[in-house]
């Protein structure tokens, strides 16, 4: 036996395809100034920190072709570099208006430093291109790229629809061909959406793993003799990795989560909120809606403890200290998990932490701190190894993973996908499995078309891709209590808007006239996977 317990840490990135055309950033563009600026360039920083100090670090991500598209996507540039140039000139206004309170001066001075600092970062040191960024740790080791879908799309709900399932799977593939040169070894299963059936679909293109959610083994046929810490195997021999329910459990919980800790930022409370309208003017939305500055001034306090201005040095050491508890944890579990094994398997017990990236910055401020922490203090501890997925496949490819039949499941509330699917939002599906079909219509009836009806063709599957998106239904759940009126509506009209494009194409393509500038608009507008193939909708 090798004697190593190993963690490995998995971060999903991805936001809703949020492109808009306008000269002018939107409210809808909010999640992918926040991913940049609070997730993905202090994750960057980690990974430098970690590379210069020669910690072994390890970590998986997932990051989906609809990220990929808008990090890369020069409209999308220009207003993020907008927005943060916004937040440098009223960070400068904050620290006037603040001179007089030492406390609320030096909470100003941190944002506007940040600011300026996530500027420079992403313009010189990564020089406007993330992917490229996480191509080269990639290519080092350090990090593995996981495939996801194209759009996000819940799988299981389409299990029975074969052109959905594989126009998802080759355009993402394509995708990561454009973006990192590689075809991943791992998928990543959208909103964590498992199906029995999947299996099969994951072999046809050669993926060697997914990962599944803790309850989907436990109630898998047979159950796990490991738990959540051994591979399962299916019987197209594809790899399952189990989450552990406790890891996610410490970070992601809304009320036994670390992250709720009284000292930590309210991420919820904007310095706009408090503000006159006269002070906020370049953060007002289009209908006069108060938009988020990124000057975020209180803790989140608690029920004994009145919400108090936020000490940025002390919940960074909150996060160190919550992230050798964290460890601590792990290793203790590991350490029953390997007692267990040792009695009749020679291999090695694995804690896979799986969470959503944008949580680690984004919604939890001191996240980077607290990964940085577990990376650098985890490496010392004996007996313990980071990997990323592949390598533990690897180091365990001699062992017999159980074949096992897991239990359909998701992420979200109850972990059956009542969060895509309720009274607030399933009128839709209909429309898209009908839309589907159509799509599938076209092309069997439209076979190697050329000049405006390519075009067509392939922006009418771009649109089918897009309204396929479980984010539409998670916004408008009745059980996403997060989402405002505003994101629901923007949910509705997105969905109705990609289903209202595929139609016009379909039945302009019926009756034999294009509108040339129709179609050249809505190309602009939704001009994402710019090397699709309507032909991947094709009844194979």
């Amino acid at each position: 036996m090798t004697g190593k317990n190993v963690i490995a840490i998995v971060l999903n990135a991805h936001i809703p395809f949020s492109r808009k055309s306008s000269l002018d950033f939107s409210f809808e563009e909010l999640p992918f100034f926040a991913i940049v600026s609070e997730t993905l360039l202090p994750l960057l920083e980690v990974f430098d920190r970690l590379e210069i100090d020669r910690i072994p670090f390890r970590l998986a991500l997932a990051v989906s072709p609809v990220l990929c598209h808008l990090l890369t996507d020069e409209l999308m540039i220009n207003h993020y570099l907008d927005y943060v140039d916004r937040q440098i000139a009223f960070g400068a206004e904050e620290l006037e208006r603040t001179k007089n309170d030492p406390v609320m001066h030096n909470l100003a001075k941190y944002y506007y430093d940040n600011s300026i600092e996530r500027r420079i970062s992403f313009t010189e040191r990564y020089e406007k291109n993330i992917p490229r960024v996480l191509s080269y740790y990639q290519k080092k080791g350090r990090i593995e790229l996981l495939a996801s879908t194209a759009t996000n799309c819940l799988l299981p709900f389409y299990i029975d629809h074969f052109e959905v399932i594989r126009a998802q799977i080759e355009t993402a593939l394509a995708s990561y061909k454009t973006f990192f040169k590689i075809k991943p070894e791992g998928f990543w299963l959208s909103e964590m959406g498992y199906h029995p059936e999947l299996s099969a679909y994951l072999d046809i293109y050669d993926f060697r793993y997914t990962i599944i959610d803790t309850h989907s083994a436990l109630l898998a046929n047979p159950p796990p003799k490991y738990g959540s810490f051994f591979p399962l195997r299916t019987k197209h021999d594809i790899s399952l990795l189990v989450k552990d329910f406790y890891a996610y459990r410490d970070i992601m919980d809304r009320e036994q989560g670390i992250p709720v800790e009284g000292s930590f930022r309210d991420f919820f409370h904007d310095v706009a909120d408090d503000l006159p309208i006269e002070r906020i003017k370049p953060f007002l939305g289009e209908d006069g809606t108060r938009l988020s500055t990124g000057y975020k001034y209180f803790s989140i306090g608690d029920n004994e403890r009145r919400r108090e201005p936020y000490d940025p040095a002390f919940a960074a050491e909150k996060a160190r200290n919550f992230a050798n508890v964290f460890l601590e944890r792990r290793v203790s579990a590991l350490n029953r998990a390997s007692e267990l094994m040792r009695k009749d398997l020679d291999g090695d017990a694995l804690s896979l932490c799986a969470w959503n990236a944008d949580f680690l910055g984004r919604f939890w401020h001191e996240g980077p701190v607290f990964l940085e922490t577990v990376f650098r203090n985890g490496c010392k501890k004996n007996g313990i190894k980071f990997m990323t997925p592949s390598e533990y496949l690897d180091s365990q490819e001699k062992m017999p993973f159980q074949l096992t039949k897991p239990e359909y499941s998701s992420s979200g509330f109850n972990g059956y996908a009542e969060s895509w699917i309720d009274a607030s939002n399933d009128s839709f599906y209909r429309h898209l499995f009908h839309a589907a079909e159509r799509m599938a219509e076209l092309a069997e009836r439209f076979r190697n078309e050329t000049g405006i009806k390519e075009r067509a063709l392939n922006q009418a599957a771009r649109e089918i891709l897009l309204a396929l998106s479980s984010d539409w239904q998670r916004l408008l759940s009745a059980q996403n209590n997060i989402s405002l009126p505003k994101w629901k509506n923007y949910a509705k009209n997105e969905l109705e808007s990609h289903l209202k494009n595929f139609t016009t194409i379909y039945e302009a393509l019926g009756s034999s006239y294009l509108s040339t500038r129709f179609l050249t608009d809505i190309e602009h507008r939704n001009n994402i996977f710019p090397y699709i193939n309507y032909s991947v909708f094709r009844r194979k």
